[in-house]
C-alpha cells in the first residue's frame, strides 16, 4: 500500500474560485495565473479546470509550450518576459505572448526575424521596484516597441505592491495607481492591472484584463479571509496517524526535545514532513484535524513524520484521518501559525506526496 500522505486536487473548487473572480470583474478579460506548476496544483490540471479562462499566464517558457501541446489555443503569457532572444523564435511560432520590462528585451526584439507577430505588454514600475520601466522612461519604451513591425499590440501593464493592503505607508495603492494614470495617459493599448488582492477589493481597477492568481486556488492575498470572499480550497493534504505514544507529564518529544509535556498526554504520529513540503519551522500549536476534531502539533517537524497532540480526540487510533490543511482547516490559517503564507505551502508540495484529483 503506498504511503497514506494525500494531496486532493477539487477541480470544482477551481472553476468556483474563477466564476468569483469573473462576478468581481465583470467587464474584464481573465489571464489565469498558472505558474509554478499552478501554484503546485498541477499545470495540466488547472488548464482543464480553467477553460472559462480568456487565457493563461506563467513565467515558464517552456510550461508555456506545454500548455500548447496540451491542447490550449487561448492566449499565453508569460509575466516576466523572455529571457533570451533565442525564446523569441518559440514565442512567435507558438503564439505566447510576453512581457517587456527593460531596454535589453527591447534591443533582442528589434534585432529578431520571427515567423509570426507578437503581442507584447509594457510594464511600469509604479512603485513594486522589481520589473518595468521607470515613469519617464515608459513612453519612450512604447514608442521603440511600436516601431519594431514584429509587434502586433501592446497592453500596458502594472504590479501592485498593497492592493490588500491600500494605506501601507511604503507604497499607498492609491500612489501606484497615479503613478500609472500619469505614465499612461494617452499611450493607447488594453490596460492590465488587478492581481488576486485588487479584483477582491478594488473592483474599479479591473480595466480590459486582469490577473488573478493565488484566489484561484482558494487562498487569499490579505485582507480578509478566503472564506470570506466566497473562495473555496483547491487542495487538502491529508495522512492518517501512523502511531501513538502515551507519555507522562516531564517528558519531551521530538528532536532537540523541545516540547516538554507539562501533563500526561497521548501522541499520534502523522505520516508528513518538511520532506513532503510540510513547514519544518512550523512551531507546537500549528492546527491540524484528526477525525474532524482541531488538534495541534507538538514537537519538531520530522522529515518525513510530525507529531500531535491526541490528548482531547476521542478515539483516535492508528489508521485516525488528519489534514494537514483543506476544506476542514484553512491552508491560510496554517501558514499563518508557520509564519508564512498560503502560497509557500501549495507551492513546497513535494513530488514524492501522491496526487489525486476530484
Amino acid at each position: 500500500m503506498p504511503r497514506p500522505l494525500v494531496a486532493t486536487i477539487h477541480l470544482a473548487a477551481l472553476r468556483h474560485n474563477l466564476a468569483v473572480a469573473k462576478t468581481h470583474a465583470p467587464a474584464a478579460k481573465v489571464w489565469a495565473v498558472v505558474k509554478a506548476n499552478a501554484y503546485g496544483h498541477g499545470l495540466q490540471r488547472a488548464m482543464h479546470a480553467f477553460a472559462a479562462a480568456d487565457g493563461l499566464a506563467l513565467i515558464e517558457v517552456d510550461g508555456a509550450v506545454r500548455l500548447r501541446e496540451y491542447g490550449w489555443a487561448k492566449p499565453i503569457l508569460l509575466l516576466e518576459g523572455f529571457f533570451d532572444a533565442d525564446d523569441l523564435p518559440v514565442c512567435a511560432e507558438h503564439g505566447i505572448q510576453f512581457a517587456v520590462h527593460c531596454n535589453e528585451q527591447i534591443d533582442m526584439l528589434e534585432k529578431a526575424s520571427l515567423s509570426a507577430p507578437v503581442d507584447v505588454h509594457l510594464k511600469l514600475n509604479s512603485g513594486m521596484n522589481r520589473l518595468g520601466f521607470e515613469a519617464d522612461a515608459f513612453r519612450r519604451a512604447h514608442a521603440r516597441l511600436k516601431a519594431i513591425s514584429a509587434v502586433r499590440s501592446i497592453t500596458l501593464m502594472t504590479h501592485f505592491a498593497n492592493a490588500d493592503d491600500p494605506g501601507n505607508a511604503g507604497m499607498p495603492l492609491s500612489e501606484q495607481v497615479r503613478r500609472f494614470e500619469a505614465a499612461a495617459e494617452g499611450v493607447p493599448g488594453n490596460r492590465s492591472l488587478a492581481n488576486s488582492a485588487a479584483v477582491l477589493t478594488h473592483s474599479e481597477l479591473a480595466c480590459d484584463w486582469v490577473r488573478p492568481g493565488i484566489m484561484l486556488y482558494g487562498g487569499t492575498p490579505g485582507g480578509n479571509t478566503a472564506q470570506a470572499f466566497g473562495l473555496e480550497p483547491a487542495m487538502t493534504l491529508a495522512s492518517e496517524i501512523i502511531g501513538v505514544q502515551r507519555i507522562e507529564a516531564g517528558a519531551a518529544i521530538g528532536y532537540g526535545s523541545r516540547f516538554i509535556a507539562g501533563k500526561p498526554m497521548t501522541v499520534g504520529v502523522v505520516a508528513c514532513g518538511y520532506a513532503d513540503g510540510y513547514p519544518r519551522h512550523a512551531p507546537s500549536g500549528t492546527p491540524v484535524t484528526v477525525d474532524g476534531h482541531r488538534t495541534s502539533l507538538v514537537g519538531r517537524v520530522s522529515m518525513d513524520m510530525i507529531t500531535v497532540d491526541l490528548s482531547d480526540v476521542p478515539g483516535a487510533r492508528v489508521g485516525s484521518k488528519v489534514e494537514l490543511w483543506g476544506r476542514a482547516l484553512p491552508i491560510d490559517e496554517v501558514a499563518a501559525a508557520a509564519g508564512t503564507i498560503g502560497y509557500e505551502l501549495m507551492c513546497a508540495l513535494a513530488p514524492r506526496v501522491r496526487v489525486v484529483e476530484e
